[in-house]
């Protein structure tokens, strides 16, 4: 199938290599150029603008956006003028789930298609196979269903029903992994804490990522950034940044009067955290550092 890609972030850009692994045809496009350039000499036609983006994909036109939240209506208000009724758009970036029912409903009046597609995995997941949860029209997803399959690990994609599903499900996903990388974070400091037993945490995170009740990526994550960084995570900064999808989910669960406990005081931790380091600090940065390629060093 030929995509149109904009976005060669860190996860754009290893998805459109998997893409072309896969035999799809992309015309590859982003802000700035020096990504284009490195991905071209991996098989996409570059593009160096969105006029030149959506001039090369053939008629009717599909579009992947893989940008920041914030930057997916600018992009949209620029490439409207360009498309024309048929073409199909879908956001694999991580959008408000209430952003992506609005996006749906006004592509709609202009009779372009919109997909969201909430991708989890981070950069490893893109170029590998990564999980993926699609919003929109049943029919779109069946026509696209070969590239969701194409992107994703085996078994690893789904339709989750109308414009916004997709996204709704990604957030909620994201809530839950700020609750579990917090437990995890608690339960390392506690036993970081001076004792007669003289713990070792990295064979313990190895002896947890063996068929334990909460063996999971997550744990194997730790176990590797303790390898790579020491148990005493040093270089890690205690402080843990948060993107906002955590407060998308609890603000969601007030709105619909179900209680997130563990997800808010997750979120509130990340918050208090900002000038206050802590141990359990280090290890939830060292996950986010190890899943997302996030920048947590000091």
């Amino acid at each position: 199938m030929q995509i149109g890609y904009y976005g060669l972030g860190k996860m754009g850009a290893n998805m459109v290599e998997l893409l072309l692994e896969k035999k799809h045809d992309i015309i590859a496009s982003n802000r700035s150029k020096e990504p284009i350039d490195e991905i071209a000499k991996k098989g996409a036609t570059p593009a160096y603008d969105l006029e030149g983006l959506v001039k090369k994909v053939k008629k009717p036109r599909t579009i992947w956006l893989m940008v920041p939240h914030d930057a997916v209506d600018t992009v949209l208000t620029d490439i409207m003028p360009l498309l024309a009724p048929g073409d199909t758009i879908i956001d694999g970036g991580n959008s408000l789930y209430k952003e992506s029912i609005r996006r749906g409903k006004d592509l709609e009046k202009n009779e372009i298609n919109f997909l969201d597609a909430g991708v989890s995995g981070g950069p490893d997941g893109a170029r590998n196979g990564a999980c993926v949860m699609v919003g929109g029209k049943k029919e779109l997803f069946d026509k696209y269903e070969d590239i969701f399959r194409d992107i994703s690990a085996k078994d690893a994609y789904g339709y989750m029903g109308k414009s916004g599903a997709g996204h709704f499900v990604k957030m909620v996903h994201n809530g839950i992994e700020y609750g579990m990388m917090q437990a995890i974070g608690e339960g390392f400091a506690l036993m970081n804490v001076p004792s007669d037993f003289d713990l070792d945490l990295k064979e313990i995170s190895r002896i947890y990522n063996h068929q334990s009740v909460i063996t999971s990526r997550l744990t194997d994550w730790l176990e590797k950034a303790y390898v790579q960084e020491g148990v005493a995570l040093e270089n890690i900064s205690g402080e843990v940044s948060h993107s906002g999808e955590g407060q998308w989910t609890v603000d969601a669960a007030k709105e619909m009067d179900i209680p997130v406990t563990v997800i808010e005081a997750a979120l509130e931790f990340r918050k208090m955290s900002q000038g206050n380091p802590s141990y359990t600090g280090k290890v939830v940065s060292a996950l986010r550092g190890q899943f997302g390629g996030h920048e947590v060093k000091n």
